[in-house]
């Protein structure tokens, strides 16, 4: 569920961003100082851990699992939730004394990274190449893998059983591609009246998901060049606008809701592209809502998906390297994963975890298997400003030539590329 805030974190790291570049001019961290000149304390560690939790499960979870690495190290460790991750972590980094370990969101990771804030450990953990690819690769910069991606999620389609039911539709209805989904709305639209067929946020984390399906993405896999304005990305804004215009779909703020959840908890609409954090959302809210999931219809290029994950990552100016890698060895675990993901409803990072992670949450299969080919945040420095920028074209989809907003993109990221 948290990941429907992204937009106030979006807004939250570019007024913290400042704090960040001024940490990273003047604090010493560049790629000459950052990886080796911190001074390494030898003996027992006291290890500061800053966690983004998503509540009061999450933060126990991982206390006790904190608590265990440092009973059988000989080590401590002190797990501090965050009231506002981006803002701590850039006042830390600003004050020169950053956590020893800390969650980074992927969204922001390119950021720290390219500043030198991060230690990259990635491959010292061990049996680093059994973490998805897709998630290396979002953790990596500059073709270095600098940290373990701590567990992920992806969107799917979301559709509630009794009102499918109620338009006369079966399994047999469930799309599977994009002209497949057309149809279906359709038959949603007058087989339930009052009732939108789709509910889809209206930022690029959602509507991107169809960018990736038609074959494009906001910027190259280096994340060196800016590739918006292309013609697969103009196909994916013109279908997700031709299903707004026939009110086949709807934002949520349409819908009088703060995210598509929201819209499809309280069955005003009757599917939802989300992630598998409605999960807790829907258990605490609408706990006899009969609902289930489906990966996403495939786009003219084939199927696609985005995904949302976090690594543990480590202070290059820590001075406790050895024990804070030490302490992510053991927060990765594939037995540790499954113990978070019993605890507070996550997805492992470990492709070795997976067939117990499906045998014990086997509903939570569709999301899984969109991993394979799901696309992660856009990975480069920079950013946050241009996103926001599109985030905001993208809520006058409806009337705005997608192009221009196509065009706009391109040229904002082209420049916080520096190119």
């Amino acid at each position: 569920m948290k990941h429907h805030h992204l937009r106030t974190a979006t807004l939250a790291v570019i007024a913290s961003g400042t704090l960040l570049t001024s940490a990273a001019c003047g604090s010493g961290f560049d790629d000459s100082t950052s990886k080796s000149s911190t001074q390494q304390s030898s003996g027992p560690a006291a290890l500061q851990i800053l966690i983004g939790s998503s509540g009061d499960a999450e933060t126990t979870a991982v206390r006790s699992a904190a608590d265990a690495w440092a009973k059988a190290s000989g080590n401590t460790a002190t797990v501090t939730p965050a009231q506002d991750l981006i803002q701590q972590l850039g006042q830390a980094f600003a004050g020169s004394n950053p956590p020893d370990v800390f969650y980074v969101d992927a969204s922001h990771f390119a950021d720290y990274a390219s500043v030198g804030a991060l230690e990259p450990y990635g491959d010292k953990i061990s049996n680093s190449g059994d973490f998805y690819p897709s998630l290396r690769t979002t953790f990596t910069y500059n073709g270095t893998y600098y940290c373990a991606p701590k567990d992920f999620s992806t969107l799917a389609l979301i559709i509630n059983d009794d009102l499918w039911k109620k338009a006369g539709l079966t399994d047999a209805d469930v799309p599977t591609t994009w002209d497949e989904l057309t149809a279906t709305a359709k038959k949603l639209k007058s087989g339930v009246k009052g009732v939108t067929p789709l509910v889809v946020g209206d930022t690029r984390d959602r509507v991107g998901a169809f960018m990736v399906q038609a074959g494009g993405w906001i910027l190259s896999d280096d994340g060196k060049k800016a590739t918006a304005d292309s013609p697969e990305n103009a196909t994916a804004l013109e279908y997700v606008q031709g299903l707004l215009k026939d009110k086949l779909a709807q934002f949520p703020k349409n819908l009088d809701s703060g995210w598509g959840g929201e819209a499809f908890g309280n069955g005003k609409a009757v599917m939802a592209i989300e992630g598998n954090w409605i999960k807790g959302a829907m258990k605490a809210d609408h706990p006899d809502l009969a609902y289930t999931a489906h990966e996403l219809p495939a786009g003219p290029k084939g199927k696609g998906t985005l995904s949302f994950t976090t690594c543990w990552g480590i202070a290059a100016k820590s001075k406790h390297k050895e024990q804070a890698i030490s302490f992510v060895e053991a927060m990765t675990k594939a037995e540790q994963q499954m113990a978070f993901a019993k605890a507070f409803g996550v997805m492992p990072s470990r492709e070795s975890a997976k067939d117990s992670f499906t045998k014990e949450f086997p509903d939570d299969t569709p999301f899984v298997n969109g991993i394979e080919y799901a696309h992660g945040p856009v990975n480069a420095p920079k950013m946050d400003s241009v996103l926001a920028d599109f985030d905001g074209g993208l809520l006058q989809l409806a009337s705005t030539d997608p192009k221009t907003l196509l065009a706009r993109l391109q040229k904002n990221a082209q420049a916080a590329l520096g190119n």
